[in-house]
């Protein structure tokens, strides 16, 4: 019996690089997930590599930061699979400046991808769960259900050069304490993790290829300066950036039925580095 057999998962960003891997990983233990990416083939591709490994997904491809993406997210799920039980908010990425030339622009596009699309995503699902949590307590059962937000090292001790981001991130931290009060009486975990230092494209060397991001209109480059990347590997007690698999893992373990005790907490994935 796999860990997670029957359970039915929201993965948002998950058409490439961390989100990709949780999916990969969900549905590895016998999660049916919802794969969702902001463009079509990427999200595809997740799917179609779910399916070949025996697994069970469906796409939802399209923009967390709409208005109408939560309703229609966790209604994907509910039609597709007739429930929900995971939930993992990992769509993101960094549009960075220092505070003096940061307009209001990416100010605004960080808090609404960070903070308010997760945010609508929960307020969505908040319904059905409480219906069928309901309805569980009525036939004498108890279901366990969980939601893993993804925040950042930048989120709970800053970043220079990065102050929407990491406000955004530190949001997610507030977000996370609070669900974890008001839906602890329907039987959900609600936790985050924190990541460092993860070799994705968002952390690849300045100027290289891999460091940017199509969002809408906007060609948003990222990256971090070389000099950086070696001082973190110095840094980092174990020598080395993470992998999106070993990311992946952090959120697995909340997923788990041995955390089903464990809600309102945060978990610093950063290869053991303290700032």
């Amino acid at each position: 019996m796999k860990k997670l057999e029957g359970k039915v998962a929201l993965v948002s960003g998950s058409g490439r690089g961390i989100g990709r891997a949780i999916a990969l990983k969900l549905a590895a233990e016998g999660a049916r997930v919802v794969v969702n990416d902001l463009d079509v083939a990427p999200t595809e591709e997740t799917v179609q590599r779910i399916r070949a490994e025996g697994g069970e997904a469906v796409a939802c491809a399209g923009d967390v930061t709409t208005a109408d993406f939560g309703e229609r997210f966790v209604g994907a799920a509910l039609e597709s699979f007739g429930g929900l039980d995971i939930i993992v908010n990992n769509a993101g990425y960094a549009w960075d400046n220092v505070v003096q030339k940061m307009t209001d622009e990416q100010w605004y596009a960080m808090l609404d991808v960070h903070a308010t699309a997760p945010f609508r995503i929960l307020r969505a699902a908040a319904g059905p769960i409480r219906e069928m949590a309901k309805k569980e307590t009525d036939a004498g059962r108890r279901v366990q259900r969980k939601v893993v937000n993804v925040s950042s090292i930048a989120g709970l001790h800053g970043n220079a050069g990065q102050v929407g981001y990491s406000a955004a991130k530190a949001a997610v931290v507030g977000v996370t304490k609070a669900l974890a009060k008001e839906w602890g009486r329907y039987g959900v975990n609600v936790n985050a993790v924190a990541f460092g230092y993860i070799q994705t494209r968002m952390t690849q060397p300045v100027g290289s290829a891999e460091a940017h991001a199509r969002i809408g209109e906007r060609d948003i480059r990222m990256g971090v300066q070389p000099e950086m990347i070696a001082v973190m590997n110095r840094m980092i007690p174990l020598g080395r950036g993470g992998t999106p698999e070993e990311a992946a893992g952090a959120v697995y373990l909340f997923c788990l039925p041995e955390s089903d005790y464990i809600s309102g907490e945060v978990v610093l994935v950063a290869g053991g580095l303290v700032i």
